[in-house]
């Protein structure tokens, strides 16, 4: 199959310059009428909209079509596991929201919002701001995720060699520095700032106040020592560089958020060998034999290390959902679409869970493959922004040597990835 986003096949690339295709936006207001046949007759509203499309290249959605257009944007989402819960979606309408301050501001009323620590309350969230305008420029948000933690890369210093934090963000950390954002480098759980750049082009970065940051300390239920290796991971996943695309309308900054899965972060983000890179230290921490794969010592870390995330999830009060129960869930979503007369988009790839797939209902099948809208799209220009992020431009002055304080030359090699710990048990 060559579908647009499935096995590699890239997708289409987003214009910010065509004005609203008014096909769209008939396909989706069949879509809506269809599924909501209490809003009366189709006509007058689609005329309407043709009119605006043709004077301003454009045109705005009712609130009712927005909240629509936001839930099944999710019920389409073919990487997602946890549609289940699509209809549960609380939209904030933001569309007024444009200027770089203000956008802050409503992030993290998102996040105090989809995050109630107080009541051990997290909800599905999503902040809709401005809608693109074909030939004007608009704010962007450069973060991946609205709460993501620094990779700070020791060049010398007791750390010499080592990469504290998330190597995943290395590049974008280093890149806000050159801002002037330094951050707490000896922390591998610093809390990255939120990056937006103004439709001029000045880039604010904003730090987030603890109040909207909640941390969820990993520990174990029967391993003790976990404690001291000082693990934590923030409770609210907020995808935030997707754009939302409804009915031919482009909404660039739409975070919204779920709830983990515990494997997101017990199988991939603490376990990956270029993320966290954990499983050779709770080995050793376990005693197991590192010394041959057919020991399994990766699969018993990587066990220990998830039933750690699940039981300071549910210690904490943070809800989050193992990947045995989602699965099963994400079955009854096919099936309930299906009594629907609707089939459900999915990228097995994505759906299957990143350990114990075979366990898992999900594994045994094959889905449809489609590219559905409403939807959300990750663009080439964000998701390069999200990893790097764009160094500031720095006039040259005539007639002398270009110089730059902020651009350092490369050096010969990257220093070794050892994770946070390289410190702790490695010579560096």
């Amino acid at each position: 199959m060559s579908v647009p986003g499935y096995r590699d096949m890239p997708g289409q690339q987003w214009d910010p310059h065509l004005p609203v295709d008014p096909r769209e936006a008939e396909d989706f207001l069949d879509q809506y009428y269809r599924e909501n046949p209490q809003r009366g007759d189709i006509k007058e509203r689609l005329a309407r909209i043709v009119d605006e499309i043709a004077e301003t290249g454009t045109y705005t959605h009712t609130y009712a079509e927005l909240v629509f257009g936001c839930r099944v944007a999710w019920r389409n989402a073919s990487r997602c596991i946890g549609r289940l819960y699509w209809r549960s979606l609380v939209v904030r309408d933001l569309r007024k929201v444009g200027a770089p301050d203000e956008i802050f501001e409503e992030l993290v009323r998102h996040l105090r919002l989809a995050g109630q620590r107080e009541r051990n309350v997290i909800r599905p969230v999503i902040s809709v701001f401005a809608q693109h305008v074909p030939g004007r420029d608009g704010s962007r948000l450069w973060n991946e995720q609205l709460i993501r933690y620094a990779g700070h890369r020791h060049a010398e210093g007791p750390h010499a060699g080592t990469i504290v934090g998330d190597p995943r963000y290395t590049q974008f950390t280093e890149t806000l520095q050159q801002y002037g954002w330094r951050g707490k480098p000896d922390n591998p759980f610093d809390v990255l700032p939120i990056a937006i750049e103004g439709p001029g082009g000045d880039v604010n970065l904003y730090d987030l106040p603890e109040s909207a940051v909640w941390e969820v300390p990993i520990e174990h239920p029967t391993l003790r020592w976990f404690a001291e290796l000082g693990l934590r991971w923030h409770a609210v996943p907020a995808i935030s560089n997707m754009r939302l695309t409804i009915g031919g309308v482009d909404y660039p900054i739409a975070p919204f958020n779920g709830w983990y899965m515990g494997t997101e972060i017990g199988a991939r983000n603490l376990a990956d060998a270029d993320r966290y890179n954990l499983l050779p230290v709770i080995a050793e921490r376990m005693g197991l034999d590192t010394s041959t794969e057919r020991s399994l010592w990766r699969d018993g870390a990587l066990l220990e290390l998830n039933r750690a995330v699940l039981w300071s999830f549910d210690q904490a009060g943070a809800r989050i959902s193992d990947h045995h129960s989602e699965s099963e869930r994400f079955l009854a979503h096919i099936a309930s679409e299906e009594r629907a007369g609707r089939e459900t988009p999915a990228e097995w790839s994505w759906i299957v869970p990143p350990m114990s797939g075979a366990a898992t209902g999900v594994f045994h099948r094959y889905y449809h493959e489609a590219d559905q809208r409403p939807a959300f799209y990750l663009d080439t220009d964000a998701r390069e922004l999200g990893r790097r992020g764009r160094s500031p431009i720095v006039p040259q002055v005539p007639d002398e040597p270009a110089s730059c304080p902020f651009h350092e030359p490369e050096p010969a090699a990257l220093p070794e990835h050892r994770g946070w710990f390289g410190r702790l048990f490695h010579r560096t």
